[in-house]
């Protein structure tokens, strides 16, 4: 049984300042600990239940937090940051369901701790099918277009409430609760790595029996919300990107993995002038 494990970071128990997260911060060295303890939960977990084999990409950042030699399973390691399908890369159908460790909730998810949608500088807001989307939803997009369900969300509870709509079922474990979108309180480290075993052993015990591909709608629609005029007219220089107002874009494809690349194009086209 394969599965594949997408990790962001800023999902992790006790993580709530940009410093924390940021490679060239001074604290960043022990908080990429705890989350490679926690994606190492997730691991044991499945394999607990009867995962054999794992892929992670590492979707935080540059993607180069994790520590191959210390990855559990023995697990193979995508990292680096020119991926053309990002946080997705090296998913297909050979897997038999997908993780997202340490995920965090969208821009206009509140309250939801270092909320943001792939680009806090340049998006607002982002909806699937006119349900709000993090970036959970967004990558669900990818899992649908391999027929792969989507079976464990980690992070707070914005995180794992903004993702059912698309994953109805999903396995979620809730390791700090949001106070803001710099504060929360976490569980103990020991404790989120606990409950994230479990969660991941029992959605891998569940997936012969309930799982199935993401539940969204094909065609399917992203609107997105930029953060001014210029961003929104950036957008539309990519082929299917449709602009509804002064800082609205709407993208529609019955690919889903379709839509998903023209959202990342959406996104780094943007990176450019987001400031």
């Amino acid at each position: 049984m394969k599965i594949f494990l997408s990790s962001d970071m800023e999902g992790t128990a006790g993580v709530v300042d940009w410093a924390q997260c940021r490679p060239a911060e001074p604290e960043y060295a022990y908080y990429r600990g705890l989350l490679q303890e926690e994606v190492n939960a997730a691991i044991k977990g499945a394999r607990a239940g009867g995962a054999t084999e794992f892929l992670v990409n590492d979707a935080h950042s540059a993607m180069a937090n994790l520590r191959p030699d210390a990855l559990a399973g023995r697990s193979r390691y995508l990292s680096g940051r020119h991926k053309p399908l990002y946080m997705m890369q090296g998913l297909d159908a050979s897997f038999d369901g997908v993780f997202f460790v340490s995920y965090h909730g969208s821009m206009s998810g509140a309250p939801a701790t270092l909320s943001h949608t792939y680009n806090p500088r340049a998006i607002s807001e982002v909806r699937l099918n006119g349900v709000i989307a993090g970036e959970s939803g967004i990558n669900a997009l990818v899992a649908l277009g391999h027929g792969v369900p989507v079976v464990l969300i980690t992070g707070d509870e914005t995180t794992a409430a903004e993702i059912e709509p698309f994953c109805p079922g999903i396995r979620s474990a809730v390791v700090k609760s949001s106070v803001s979108r710099f504060a929360a309180d976490s569980l103990h480290p020991l404790t989120a790595r606990e409950r994230i075993h479990e969660a991941a052993y029992e959605a891998v015990r569940a997936l012969p029996q309930t799982a199935a591909p993401p539940r969204i709608a094909l065609p399917a629609t992203l609107t997105v919300r930029l953060r001014n005029p210029d961003l929104a007219e950036m957008a539309t220089w990519i082929t299917g990107v449709e602009r509804l107002d002064a800082v609205t874009v709407r993208l529609t494809d019955e690919d889903p993995i379709r839509l998903y690349r023209r959202f990342v194009t959406v996104v780094v086209l943007t990176r450019g002038i987001a400031e």
